[in-house]
């Protein structure tokens, strides 16, 4: 019976690197710090326009701060479940408001405890954030106290970048910045 021609190998030229098929870019993720000011909505409107420039998404922490009503359990309870409650309406209200800017819901964490130190475990734990997005205070109390203890000593010890919009931007500012 006759040899069979085997099919013909790709002949790879020495020192010429393979091109493997590249994986889609991972989707950016800009974490927003949930609080009742006005620099935050200011960081929000700026981290949906850049998820809808980017096909990123946006993403809320929220932190319940613990209480100072510890001795009394039923009291502490309670209370917890009305800043749960206040916490879920305000999500509400602010990812209706980014799903409209951006075109995609947020990731959001509820969590109990001083926010910076949420805020540290969460960026620690996630690596799907991609960057931290704070306004700064306009008034004449500084930045606010999240941004200072983050430009201290703890900066570096933050796995992504932060980005520090100023807190009196308008719609126009915000949208030629994004």
């Amino acid at each position: 019976m006759p040899e069979q021609p085997k099919p013909e190998q790709p002949k790879s030229r020495k020192g010429a690197k393979e091109k493997k098929p590249s994986a889609p870019p991972a989707q950016r993720i800009f974490l927003i710090v949930v609080d009742e000011t006005e620099e935050m909505r200011v960081a929000l409107r700026y981290a949906a326009l850049r998820a809808r420039h980017t096909g990123g998404r946006v993403a809320f922490l929220y932190a319940i701060e613990p209480s100072e009503l510890t001795q009394w359990m039923a009291v502490e309870t309670i209370e917890r479940e009305e800043n749960r409650a206040k916490a879920e309406t305000l999500l509400a209200k602010l990812a209706a408001e980014v799903q409209e800017i951006s075109g995609t819901q947020p990731v959001i964490y509820i969590r109990e405890g001083r926010r910076r130190d949420e805020l540290l475990a969460l960026i620690a734990e996630e690596p799907s954030i991609s960057v931290l997005v704070l306004a700064a205070g306009s008034g004449p109390d500084g930045p606010g106290p999240l941004i200072t203890s983050l430009l201290g000593k703890m900066a570096a010890g933050v796995r992504v970048p932060i980005t520090i919009v100023p807190g009196r931007l308008d719609e126009a500012q915000l949208a030629a910045l994004a």
